[in-house]
């Protein structure tokens, strides 16, 4: 009889909003996230303005989270230009925030940028025009080139490694239908797409869209899943959060 192999657990979710009123609101939704998961990824909006003072509140319902937490911020999450000091009061709950590098945890590479907006596929924004147009497009490119370099990085590692990306922005627009059309090119880009699919990732995570559509796959069959808050707690369960099982690999029976 062929041995079961064993599996890893990903939790993931994303536009958590936290605000300084919501002291007590977290700590039973994590822990119901640490029985069941190996690995939480928050997929940005984590704080509701941009304040290190909400960013202090989360470290503080998170205290008795013991999984390895990885993410990466949201727009919200620059709004008052603190993202450095919110990534710094995130780290002293062990929280890797990536923007634009790679991590391995328990076997799994971790790819994670912010993402930006400028649309999709045949609408998507081109380099053209004003100058303030150019530099709009130009921060979705160079997300992508920050996605892209962090990627290459979790390649080194051969196929020992399950890939995935994580965003706050939408990398295709299948995931964010049910959003009004008006607002898609704020919604996600298409230039996010390349290096997730040349790469090969397994799965992406990414939040933002709150009204959007959980599931969807890339042109080459990659899940792409959205997983903000609002959207997940349509489901029917106290504690909603998306739950992705991998296989473990040698890797992670040798770490």
């Amino acid at each position: 009889m062929e041995e079961k192999k064993e599996q890893i657990r990903i939790a993931a979710v994303g536009d958590l909003h936290v605000r300084e009123t919501d002291r007590g609101k977290w700590k039973e939704y994590f822990a119901a996230i640490c029985r069941e998961a190996d690995i939480l990824v928050l997929a940005g909006d984590l704080t509701d303005t941009g304040d290190e003072d909400e960013a202090a509140l989360l470290v503080d319902e998170l205290k008795g989270c013991t999984i390895p937490m990885v993410g990466v911020l949201g727009n919200h999450d620059y709004e008052k230009g603190r993202q450095k000091i919110i990534k710094e009061t995130l780290a002293h709950a062990n929280i890797q925030i990536l923007d634009g590098e790679s991590t391995i945890i328990n076997g799994v590479g971790f790819a994670g940028v912010k993402g930006f907006g400028g649309g999709f596929d045949a609408a998507m924004l081109s380099k053209f025009g004003e100058e303030m147009m150019k530099l709009f497009v130009q921060e979705a490119v160079d997300e992508a080139l920050k996605l892209d370099r962090a990627l290459a990085r979790l390649g080194q590692h051969g196929g020992e490694v399950h890939k995935i990306a994580i965003m706050h922005y939408a990398p295709i627009s299948a995931t964010v239908e049910g959003e009004p059309l008006e607002i898609y090119p704020f919604l996600g880009s298409s230039r996010l797409l390349e290096p997730v699919q040349r790469h090969k990732v397994e799965a992406v995570f990414h939040g933002h869209a709150h009204k959007g559509k959980r599931e969807a796959q890339t042109p080459d069959g990659i899940s792409v899943w959205n997983v903000s808050l609002p959207l997940l707690a349509h489901q029917d369960k106290p504690y909603p959060f998306h739950l992705l099982e991998l296989e473990a690999t040698d890797l992670q029976h040798s770490s």
